[in-house]
């Protein structure tokens, strides 16, 4: 079964990827301000719906991953932290602008199925389901249980920080100025380099 250590590393790492001012935060920002909160909530469920079915997928056809990475874990491992150094790189030389609403067109398809469709196009969702969710999963135990366990952990996780970026938006804009959301994006970025550089050195368990 998956202890106690393993979740709470998880549940962090979603916390990190999920706070960070990437397609779906900045959508559900730019809704919030437009509309009030209930946009940006609307966009939440279809980010819940999206990641659950992400979830399921990856539950599914777990084995076949886990099969393919004993092989194959190293590079990806390098090629995840990479990724997750990127972002952070990315953070730290942005310029502050994820509250400039003008930049999302309103959508044609209603907000839930924005939110839906935005994050299984979202490289860090991706990344997290089919690359860091699988280091996590001990290939002799319970694969499917494992993955359910660790993928509903990063769906809450993840809904609870965008539900606390839609409020914010919608009720107190004027709370998300540039220096603020300047301070947020250099501590995200700080901490995934910190965290990629600690995937990049960690072993296989």
């Amino acid at each position: 079964m998956i202890s106690l250590s393993t979740l709470l590393t998880v549940a962090f790492a979603s916390f990190l990827l999920a706070i960070v001012p990437g397609p779906t935060v900045t959508i559900i920002i730019a809704n919030s301000l437009r509309a009030g909160p209930r946009a940006g909530l609307l966009n939440i469920g279809g980010t819940i719906l999206g990641d659950l079915l992400l979830v399921f997928v990856l539950a599914f056809g777990l084995q076949t991953i886990i099969t393919f990475m004993v092989d194959a874990f190293f590079w990806i491992k390098l090629i995840g932290a990479a990724y997750l150094i990127w972002i952070g790189y990315k953070l730290l030389t942005s310029d502050g602008d994820i509250g400039d609403a003008s930049k999302v067109k309103p959508p044609k398809v209603g907000y839930f199925w924005q939110g839906f469709l935005v994050v299984l196009t979202n490289p860090k969702a991706l990344f997290f389901f089919g690359a860091f969710i699988p280091q996590f999963v001990d290939p002799a135990g319970d694969t499917f249980t494992q993955t359910i366990i660790l993928g509903l952990t990063f769906t809450v996780v993840a809904s609870a920080s965008d539900a606390i970026y839609a409020v914010l938006a919608g009720k107190a804009g004027q709370w998300l100025t540039r220096p603020k959301v300047r301070m947020a994006e250099i501590g995200s970025g700080i901490c995934l380099i910190g965290g990629g550089i600690w995937l990049a050195l960690a072993k296989r368990s």
